[in-house]
């Protein structure tokens, strides 16, 4: 048996609005909650029983995801009673693990997307016999990160904190999110009080000589962390960029079987429409999500925008990069752009607004 923790018991206020109803990893990503995405690519990968570490609205996860049946995995909780930090929820989660001490135990964070060959990491880590696999991935601008180095046998070498001037900056490789735990490691994290993976665990695990391994994976990779990669993440599952199970057939566009779309609407560029919502004649929805009951009216146009379930946007109403929460409606021949976000509940009318916070 493999089994996995998925970390989701983060409030994501990076992404409020939305975040304010849902919790983030249940947030539809062409149109299945982030979290489905994860357990079926574990799932895809041999893990047969996930355990779900949650905490903000935690009852969400087990209505939506139940005992995991229809997604091929057994699905069990561990809710925190208080915020116990990354290493002290694996901890915590530990107890709805079988495995022995020796075996290995795969650790997701629930923002993530990824195309990481898990399979393969999982036989990095036997190969290395390993305390802990890490995969890393390399980005541009490292600065927003945890910079992790390794040796040229893939050792690593210092877990460093986010870099504040570019002459700090010693790698490219940062920590991706996604771990291969000995079960006994798992084991040894305090239970008392919360625990960072990254600022305590790993640097002692470094510090008492244990094998700790950097695994660099060059595919897909991206962090849902504000509504833009949001809508991007949701894009690229749609058209088959970000590789996922539960979209079996990537195209311009996916739309939900009982959504109503006019017939001179325009979705295009990865949009995912929602159960129920509606798009009127001469809209034009791009690179967006819709969640569920969402309305585009006549003649709207949502661009890289995230539409809470729901919401309403009024006809001629222009967004481009906005987030939209549950039940808010948009009235008329307003125009918001890059970093707006609309409150749930809040209404606007009819040609209220015209705002760009890079005006």
């Amino acid at each position: 048996m493999l089994e996995a923790v998925l970390l989701v018991g983060g409030q994501g206020t990076r992404l409020r609005p939305l975040t304010m109803t849902t919790p983030k990893p249940m947030l539809a990503v062409a149109n299945r909650p982030v979290t489905e995405h994860q357990v079926a690519r574990a799932v895809a990968a041999g893990v047969t029983r996930v355990v779900l570490g949650t905490s903000y609205k935690a009852e969400v996860f087990s209505q939506t995801i139940g005992d995991g049946a229809h997604l091929g995995a057994e699905v069990r909780y561990a809710v925190e009673a208080e915020p116990l930090g990354t290493g002290g929820a694996i901890r915590h989660a530990a107890q709805e693990l079988s495995s022995g001490p020796d075996d290995p135990v795969l650790v997701f964070n629930g923002d993530i997307l990824t195309g990481v060959d898990i399979a393969a990491l999982v036989q990095a880590w036997r190969d290395a016999d390993a305390d802990v696999a890490i995969y890393l991935t390399r980005v541009a601008d490292p600065r927003a990160y945890g910079l992790v180095p390794t040796d040229d046998s893939g050792r690593v070498l210092a877990f460093l904190e986010k870099p504040e001037r570019a002459e700090d900056i010693s790698t490219d490789q940062i920590n991706a999110g996604l771990y291969v735990f000995r079960r006994s490691v798992i084991d040894s994290i305090p239970t008392d009080r919360p625990v960072s993976v990254e600022r305590e665990t790993f640097p002692g695990l470094l510090a008492a000589g244990a094998t700790v391994i950097g695994v660099v994976d060059e595919s897909y990779w991206l962090d849902l962390g504000n509504p833009l990669a949001f809508v991007r993440g949701s894009a690229d599952l749609v058209m088959g960029a970000a590789p996922s199970p539960l979209v079996s057939m990537p195209g311009d566009a996916l739309i939900a079987a009982d959504a109503s779309i006019a017939a001179d609407a325009t979705i295009a560029d990865g949009t995912a429409i929602g159960a129920g919502a509606v798009v009127a004649s001469g809209a034009v929805v791009s690179a967006s999500v819709v969640l569920a009951g969402a309305r585009i009216e006549a003649n709207a146009v949502v661009h890289e925008s995230l539409i809470g379930e729901h919401a309403i946007v009024g006809p001629n109403t222009i967004l481009t990069g906005v987030a939209v929460g549950a039940g808010a409606e948009i009235g008329a021949n307003n125009e918001l752009t890059h970093g707006a976000r609309v409150w749930p509940g809040i209404r606007l009318a009819d040609t209220a607004v015209r705002y760009s916070p890079d005006a």
